[in-house]
């Protein structure tokens, strides 16, 4: 029930964005695939089961969660880096 959800959700995102880059920028995702999905959707094409669903979907949610981390991380450079600069110019 969820998944059915989270796709019409996908599906009307990436149908009232204005273009299917942007719609795939706001869900995190590539631009092709969302491409290919919105194409898969437009032909009801079947092929794909259920388990390549669940597939894919965990890996949304996996790249959404790596993305955040990055996000940490760069920071995280970005302080260490200012702290480092710091300390050398104040170190006599």
């Amino acid at each position: 029930m969820a998944e059915a959800h989270t796709e019409r959700r996908d599906t009307l995102v990436a149908l009232r964005a204005p273009s299917t880059v942007a719609a795939a920028s706001e869900l995190g995702i590539p631009a092709g695939t969302l491409h290919t999905w919105v194409q898969m959707l437009k032909s009801k094409d079947t092929s794909i089961d259920t388990a390549s669903n669940k597939d894919m979907a965990t890996l949304i949610e996996e790249n959404r969660r790596l993305h955040k981390e990055l996000a940490i991380a760069k920071e995280e450079k970005e302080i260490l880096k200012k702290a480092a600069t710091y300390f050398a110019q104040h170190q006599k």
